[in-house]
């Protein structure tokens, strides 16, 4: 990459990350590298481009102008090169922001295709049940499950799985096997992501809505947890498809209540607002698309 390119491409990391360190690490920099790469930026150009302060960096009306502009100038440069490679062959950094039992249990098992498929791309799996800002931390997208995400990222529908009642065998033994939704009132329950204090869980049978009204014993932030939980015994939980079929095959954990119907489990990609998306991104959202088991 010559000196102006690699100007841009600094720049415009500083600004995604809001950290002169963060781009230091990314670019294999030290950090006074990175801090004179951007002045020198500024100087070639006689315009500043970020407002420094101890805690944060912010763009100038200059930096503004220029921002997407870059963005456009390196996403341009990025699929030049990949067309004269061909089309097969992308290259360059993906960084997909996910939730963890997600991505290492549907994620990570349909890396090695696309990586033989695309052996120049390298991928930053940024693991976490805490929603990142996206352009705060750099990711060119994000797997997001739930409802539709907030309308001020693109959005693209993935795949859609069902979402069921389990609870061990053991969990069963000692207090009985529920029969209906009103019996979750009788059992011990193990809250997961979004179940906080007592709550209605709500399901259908024979097209009929019903609700319980439920007070988990236990309750985590981690799909992972929730379902580790209902594995030693805890309670009833939620749990999709996709964070449960280990348990479910290994007998682990079992289906309660499978007459009723939850609301499936979707998985969205999301992008940020306003940035052209680089081949590589399109391309892995595509395989996603084609490679999730969607069985709602």
């Amino acid at each position: 990459m010559n000196d102006r390119l690699q100007q841009l491409a600094i720049f415009l990391r500083t600004v995604e990350t809001g950290s002169f360190s963060k781009v230091a690490r990314e670019f294999g920099l030290s950090q006074p590298s990175v801090s004179r790469t951007v002045a020198a930026l500024e100087d070639r150009l006689g315009v500043k481009l970020l407002a420094r302060t101890t805690r944060q960096l912010s763009l100038t009306d200059a930096g503004e102008a220029l921002l997407s502009r870059a963005r456009d100038a390196l996403a341009g440069v990025e699929e030049a090169e990949n067309a004269a490679r061909g089309a097969d062959r992308l290259s360059g950094m993906l960084r997909v922001a996910m939730p963890p039992t997600f991505g290492v249990r549907q994620i990570v098992p349909l890396l090695p295709a696309f990586l033989e498929m695309h052996p120049d791309i390298r991928i930053d799996l940024m693991m976490s049940d805490r929603y990142e800002d996206l352009i705060a931390e750099g990711a060119d997208m994000a797997l997001r499950l739930g409802s539709q995400p907030d309308s001020s990222f693109v959005t693209r529908k993935l795949a859609a799985t069902r979402r069921l009642f389990v609870a061990s065998p053991a969990y069963l033994a000692r207090r009985g096997r529920p029969e209906n939704l009103a019996d979750l009132g009788l059992h011990h329950i193990v809250g997961g992501p979004g179940d906080e204090g007592e709550q209605n869980w709500t399901a259908h049978r024979n097209g009929v809505e019903e609700m319980q009204r439920v007070e988990p014993r236990v309750r985590t932030r981690a799909a992972i947890g929730a379902v580790t939980c209902a594995s030693f015994g805890l309670g009833i939980a939620i749990a999709s498809t996709w964070m449960c079929a280990d348990e479910l095959a290994s007998g682990r954990l079992v289906e309660v209540l499978a007459d009723y119907r939850l609301e499936p489990a979707t998985a969205y990609a999301v992008f940020p607002h306003g940035r052209r998306l680089p081949q590589r991104v399109r391309a892995f959202s595509d395989y996603l698309q084609r490679s999730l088991v969607s069985d709602a």
